[in-house]
C-alpha cells in the first residue's frame, strides 16, 4: 500500500510541475489553485507513505515518476521537443523508478 501512494503522489508531482508552467509565475489564478492542490497532495502522500518505506527509494521513485511524467507531458501537450536521446532517457528513468521500487523494503 505504501508503495502506491508514492507512486500516485509521483503523478501528483507531475501534475504540479504542470501547474507551475500554466500558472505563468503564479499571475493564472485556476492553474496556481491547482498547483497548490497537487503540491498538498503530492507531499501528503509522499509523508503518509514514509511510514512503512526507506526514504531513499521512496524520494528516488517519487521524483523519477514525477520527472518522466512531466517530460512526456510536455513532450506530447506543451509542444516540448521530442528526441531520442530524450525518450532513452525517460526509458532510463523509468527503468530506475521499476528497481528502486523492488528494492524497497518496508519497515
Amino acid at each position: 500500500m505504501a508503495w502506491l501512494l508514492v507512486i500516485v503522489a509521483g503523478l501528483l508531482e507531475t501534475g504540479f510541475a504542470v501547474c507551475l508552467k500554466l500558472s505563468h509565475g503564479f499571475t493564472r489564478l485556476w492553474p496556481t489553485v491547482a498547483f497548490c492542490c497537487f503540491a498538498l497532495g503530492s507531499f501528503g502522500l509522499l509523508t503518509l507513505s514514509l511510514r512503512k518505506l526507506d526514504v531513499g527509494p521512496a524520494y528516488a521513485v517519487w521524483t523519477g515518476i514525477g520527472a518522466a511524467g512531466t517530460a512526456i507531458y510536455g513532450m506530447v501537450f506543451l509542444g516540448d521537443l521530442v528526441s531520442t536521446l530524450k525518450i532513452v532517457s525517460i526509458s532510463f528513468v523509468i527503468i530506475g523508478v521499476i528497481g528502486l521500487q523492488l528494492s524497497g523494503s518496508a519497515h
